[in-house]
């Protein structure tokens, strides 16, 4: 409401009371944001235009024989004091070529190769990793204009990028085309991890737990199936079936033990460890339909047109060798998974119901499966042997198909609950949230969730509400105090004071983000599981 009589070089206004109103006019200083003042009121009025004439307050029978009393009731100047507010900065495409960009993004959006990185600026940032402290990523400005100078023109560089993106689709269409890309892609990160092979993880662990079983059933399934042709029993048949879906199923999770190990990419970034599930489910899935089912329809297919049955003893010979060799397998599993579940803290029951190593949950049940049902082979066709009724062999084939449905239905359930993602337990989700709301930065958490992503692979994520207080004093802790106050006595102008306040208002940010890194770092020792953390500022 100041500004338009301000231009004008006047300033009239109404003064409450109880005479009749009166026209003021005065000398009016107004003291700007840099310290001038302005006389308003001492510019000459003769001859002005009628935008600059007083304006006439009152009644039609007032006279301007009143400018005797008006100066005689002003005598003292009135100060305004202008208040100064910083003008709204409009951010447009060009404040944000002053943002970093990593060396990755640079390569990919501008088409740039690693040595055309080397020729700029490298900024050094706050890793946004564990493995190091800092990173280095570089001026967005700098780097479009590396690209214009290296392809001449943005018309060029859109060209390029328009081929990168029909390469980039043909590269999909066929997985091995681009491997010297790779190349260049591994020299410009270096030196990583080294990956394990393949055939190592086979030779402990759940690896060698499933490599012990694909042998010793598959000389069970062998020996079984030259019983069956021999015998003719139908409880040979399905102990013969039995041993070749253990076998095929065990392959299976061979190859989600192989799988589970590759190297997370751009579309899988939290990696292929579901993929022991995966097998664990098919291979639920497979007991179900080859073992379980063909069990059933051979023993129906005994009680409806039942037959003699040769002799028995070579049958017993071989089911007497696999009851063996199954209990080695099942002791095998045993002892692996008693050793996991002790390193994770929890009892043997626990570990299997929570599937915590699916590749050996399976081998476990399966063998254990397997030890039984010789038993119920055995048994009925001892039976058989005793009375000479058929049915008794038939039965047993019920029997074994029965088992076999039960652990399937069993790996089933376990896998699927583990593959949609279950909460961590109750006690360990209370230890994660404690640790958060006991540290002095942390003023309150929401909407917390604690996701089982498998193999011992916790996803933590929360809604955090900082004391900016606190984020300030530790900001503040590492500060020399007599140089700070020295650059708040430096500040005289409105420009000045921006710049202070942007140069530590970044600062503060950054120890705000040292501060989550601190939080996730102290999350991640408290549950060694937990290896991917979100945490969201309130």
């Amino acid at each position: 409401g100041w500004q338009a009589p301000m231009k004008s070089g006047s300033l009239s206004y109404i003064i409450p009371c109880n005479r009749l109103p009166v026209q003021l006019m005065s000398q009016v200083r107004v003291y700007t944001s840099n310290g001038q003042k302005k006389d308003l009121g001492s510019e000459n009025t003769n001859g002005s235009s009628p935008q600059e004439t007083l304006h006439k307050v009152g009644t039609g029978s007032q006279d301007m024989s009143s400018a005797g009393q008006k100066q005689s009731f002003l005598k003292e100047p009135i100060q305004v004091k202008v208040k100064a507010v910083l003008k709204k900065r409009e951010y447009g495409p060009k404040y944000t070529q002053n943002n970093f960009i990593t060396g990755v993004r640079a390569i990919n959006e501008f088409c740039l190769k690693s040595s055309d990185l080397d020729q700029l600026r490298k900024i050094k940032r706050r890793s946004p990793h564990d493995d190091t402290e800092t990173f280095t990523v570089y001026l967005r400005s700098d780097v479009e204009a590396k690209s214009l100078e290296v392809w001449g023109s943005p018309e060029a560089l859109a060209r390029e990028r328009k081929r990168r993106k029909e390469a980039e689709i043909k590269y999909r269409e066929n997985l091995f085309r681009n491997q010297r890309l790779l190349r260049e892609y591994k020299e410009f990160f270096g030196n990583t991890k080294p990956r394990s092979s393949a055939a190592a993880m086979f030779f402990k662990g759940p690896g060698k737990v499933v490599m012990v079983a694909i042998c010793i059933n598959g000389l069970n399934f062998f020996f079984k199936l030259l019983a069956w042709v021999y015998t003719g029993s139908a409880s040979m048949f399905s102990e013969a079936i039995h041993s070749l879906a253990d076998t095929c199923n065990q392959a299976l999770l061979a190859l989600g033990i192989s799988q589970s190990a590759r190297t997370p990419d751009p579309s899988h970034p939290y990696g292929f460890t579901n993929m022991r599930y995966i097998a664990s489910l098919i291979s639920g899935v497979g007991i179900f339909m080859m073992g379980a089912g063909l069990s059933w329809y051979h023993g129906i297919i005994g009680l409806l047109h039942p037959h003699p049955i040769e002799s028995l003893l070579w049958a017993y010979c071989i089911l007497a060798g696999s009851l063996v060799s199954e209990g080695a397998t099942l002791l095998v599993a045993i002892n692996e998974i008693r050793r996991s579940a002790r390193a994770k803290g929890l009892s043997f029951y626990q570990y299997v119901v929570q599937s915590r190593d699916p590749s050996t949950n399976v081998v476990l049940l399966e063998d254990a499966a397997a030890v039984l049902s010789v038993a119920v082979a055995a048994t009925c066709m001892g039976l058989t042997s005793l009375t000479g009724n058929p049915y008794y062999d038939s039965v047993g084939s019920l029997g074994v198909g029965t088992l076999l449905g039960t652990v399937s239905a069993f790996l089933i359930y376990t896998n699927t609950e583990a593959l949609l993602g279950r909460s961590i337990q109750p006690e360990q989700l209370q230890r994660l949230t404690e640790l958060l709301e006991s540290d002095p930065v942390v003023r309150a958490i929401h909407d917390v969730k604690a996701t089982d992503m498998g193999m011992s692979k916790v996803r933590f994520k929360a809604e955090v509400d900082f004391d900016g207080r606190v984020v300030t004093r530790s900001y503040l802790e590492k500060q020399d105090i007599e140089l700070l106050l020295q650059e708040i006595q430096q500040v005289k102008t409105l420009e000045e004071l921006e710049a202070f306040m942007l140069k530590h208002g970044e600062n503060i940010i950054d120890t705000l983000g040292a501060e989550v890194d601190r939080l996730e770092k102290d999350l991640k020792q408290r549950n060694p599981d937990v290896r991917h953390v979100d945490l969201e500022i309130l």
